[in-house]
């Protein structure tokens, strides 16, 4: 008998602010009794909740249940930065440009934004959830600037769109003198993304798809001619599984030992003041990513998305055991107050009102996992850091995989290769936690 027992359960330091900011969700769905079900989801983030919806497309007569492990919104969907970019955005390259057919990944990642916003149409999620304004590439220094130039090149090789903000551009936009010049590319979506996937969420209840909250996986075994998955209070009996747990894949047993578990950190800060927003200036909402991967993304919002707030996010930690330590946020929570401080003078010393730590799970070569692992389990994990848009994909390609349908997505992801060995432990934790260190010192500026 197959046997898949979890060994790590999702365990988030510090809240999800971009959730705490929304109105209180109402009491969750629970689970306390066996029931069954046609496919059943573990995990309800965009990937989760992306397969959700494309199964319904392909058969609105499914029995469809969705498991989260906590609240909906609390885990990695309500602690990321809220970008769902179109464009090539290689985390570990210098300057974004992807190594492969950017081409076919500007396609795909475009479709994941058109399934996001008609989900946003046909479930009338809130328009200032799913923003369309596009983002910027701050460059703080020649280096930075370098980067720009080099990315927009490539862009203009892949025939995009793009226009370059001189400093005055850049101060008026963000009320910052930090920045020299940025590079604006229209096509990212600048979500509000606990308010998006808590919409996603509504609207797929409506439809008729179970969603239970505070409810974690504990094991799924195979009984007869289904799987079984048990829970804390009650079990599943269904044909059909799709993992949506991104990282947490190898906690189930799958892929160990070649998936790298990073956290990333964030601090927001509490509703700015009449006083504040006339010492800020700039415009009410924008998006900075750093011109180098390694540095800080700003973002910058208003009442329609939960109030008039600034997020930073920054810093990266490398922890296999996927166990973050409160020390390890303390660290993080300091260098972004201080590289807040450093963008905004004017508002100097400004305490935080969040501080988090979010999931995000890389390959070493690229890839993802969306595939069949075992006989009727599929898999739509690891977004490689780019979990908006990715995972929208892979949950929309695991449910066309468990349904037998093909297409662009399922085409595009079968076609990867498995994730690369990762070096045996402790050389992997020590050791990409060095070139972490030296990659944020390079790019302290950004």
């Amino acid at each position: 008998m197959t046997q898949r027992a979890a060994k790590t359960l999702p365990n988030l330091p510090g809240p999800a602010a971009w959730n705490r900011i929304l109105p209180e969700q109402p009491t969750p769905t629970v689970l306390t009794e066996d029931v069954t079900a046609d496919i059943t989801i573990i995990g309800a983030g965009f990937a989760g909740l992306s397969a959700a919806r494309r199964l319904m497309q392909i058969d609105s007569g499914l029995k469809i249940t969705v498991l989260e492990a906590d609240r909906i919104a609390e885990g990695s969907s309500g602690r990321n930065s809220g970008f769902m970019i179109d464009l090539p955005h290689e985390l570990t390259s210098e300057n974004y440009a992807g190594a492969g057919d950017d081409l076919a990944l500007i396609a795909l990642n475009r479709k994941a934004i058109s399934f996001a916003a008609e989900a946003v149409e046909d479930y009338a999620i809130d328009p200032n959830f799913f923003d369309r304004s596009g983002k910027v590439n701050g460059a703080a220094s020649p280096k930075a600037e370098a980067h720009n130039h080099s990315y927009a090149q490539h862009l203009s090789g892949l025939g995009e769109t793009y226009e370059m903000f001189d400093l005055q551009q850049m101060t008026e936009l963000t009320g910052s003198p930090h920045y020299r010049s940025g590079l604006y590319t229209p096509g990212t979506v600048m979500l509000q993304p606990a308010g998006y996937i808590r919409g996603l969420a509504d609207g797929l209840r409506k439809a008729g798809v179970r969603i239970v909250e505070n409810c974690p996986a504990l094991e799924f075994f195979k009984e007869r001619q289904a799987w079984k998955i048990e829970t804390p209070q009650g079990s599943i009996s269904s044909p059909k599984i799709i993992l949506t747990v991104n990282g947490h894949l190898e906690s189930f047993g799958f892929e160990c030992g070649r998936l790298m578990q990073l956290f990333l950190f964030a601090v927001m800060t509490p509703e700015l003041t009449t006083e504040d927003l006339k010492k800020l200036g700039g415009q009410p909402r924008w998006g900075i990513t750093p011109s180098d991967p390694m540095g800080t993304t700003l973002r910058r919002i208003d009442l329609g998305q939960g109030g008039n707030r600034i997020v930073t996010r920054t810093c990266a930690v490398l922890k296999p055991n996927m166990k973050l330590s409160k020390a390890s946020l303390d660290r993080a929570a300091g260098i972004m107050q201080r590289k807040f401080d450093r963008r905004f003078p004017q508002l100097a010393g400004l305490k935080m009102e969040y501080q988090w730590a979010g999931h995000l799970c890389l390959t070493l070569n690229g890839v993802a996992v969306m595939r069949e692992l075992e006989d009727g389990v599929y898999s739509g994990c690891v977004q490689n850091g780019l979990g908006t848009a990715r995972g929208t994909l892979t949950g929309i390609g695991a449910a066309e995989l468990a349904c037998g349908v093909t297409s662009d997505i399922t085409r595009h992801f079968g076609a990867e290769k498995r994730p690369k060995k990762l070096p045996p432990q402790p050389f992997r934790e020590l050791g990409a936690n060095a070139v972490l260190r030296w990659k944020e010192w390079r790019a302290a500026e950004e």
